[in-house]
């Protein structure tokens, strides 16, 4: 794995977020020095949802600055979430809470992944974003995951 990786690794790990694993990269332009611009999609587990997993796929900026891991990624991601096994809860869950996020750039920038409860539809809904310290982008994805018929979140109060 790139250095880029092992301290985003480290990061989550330490944030007590979820950990990613990486699922899989296309290669979208070619690079004569350092690794290639691409695109990679990894996986995330929901920390608070057991049976849900989420699929990020964003770019990745190659050359020497993503060599050296301080090159600055565009804000594009794209996010797909599915039940992939019973779902179970870890405790109540608070209406809208951010679950992983990752760098985007050495100091500045963020991709987060953001669960809100659709109590009334008996989802849940996970929005992707990018932002910035002074200028976030208004470039997002959002996907549901219905719910088993007889499941219900455990809403926070």
């Amino acid at each position: 794995m790139r250095f880029r990786n092992s301290i985003l690794a480290g990061a989550l790990l330490l944030a007590g977020a979820a950990h990613g694993e990486t699922v899989g990269e296309v290669s979208t332009v070619f690079k004569l020095v350092g690794p290639n611009h691409k695109i990679v999609v990894d996986a995330y587990d929901d920390p608070k949802v057991e049976g849900v997993a989420c699929y990020l796929s964003r770019a990745r900026t190659g050359g020497i600055k993503g060599a050296l891991g301080v090159a600055e990624d565009k804000a594009e991601a794209s996010v797909a979430c599915r039940q992939v096994g019973e779902i179970r809860f870890k405790g109540n869950l608070p209406q809208q809470e951010e679950v992983f996020n990752e760098r985007a750039s050495i100091m500045f920038k963020r991709v987060r992944v953001v669960r809100m409860v659709d109590a009334k539809r008996n989802a849940l809904v996970y929005l992707v974003y990018s932002d910035r310290v002074i200028e976030g982008s208004p470039q997002n994805s959002v996907t549901a995951v219905p719910l088993p018929a007889g499941t219900s979140v455990p809403l926070a109060r």
